[in-house]
């Protein structure tokens, strides 16, 4: 993904989320270095495949700084993310 992902941009953000799911195997990465920002929308989607995932986790790579935020104010206790600055 590149610049943001908001309103505008779900769908394309949920088809891959979809394809990520759908190719996990143990862990899975998401680069988002170019982004520059996730509206809680998008951090909820990313929250939902992870949780949804049948096992390991989502590695979610230098994401915007809204995004770690989002995921300790409303999923403090998710472990199936993590997020590698």
């Amino acid at each position: 993904m590149r610049g943001e992902i908001s309103a505008l941009t779900s769908a394309p953000w949920e088809r891959a989320l979809s394809e990520l799911a759908r190719r996990h195997a143990g862990v899975s990465y998401v680069e988002l270095s170019d982004v520059a920002f996730v509206d809680v929308a998008g951090v909820t989607a990313l929250a939902l495949t992870a949780m949804n995932l049948p096992e390991g986790r989502v590695v979610v790579e230098n994401p915007p700084p809204q995004l770690q935020r989002v995921l300790e104010l409303f999923w403090p206790d998710l472990d199936r993310i993590e997020v590698a600055l």
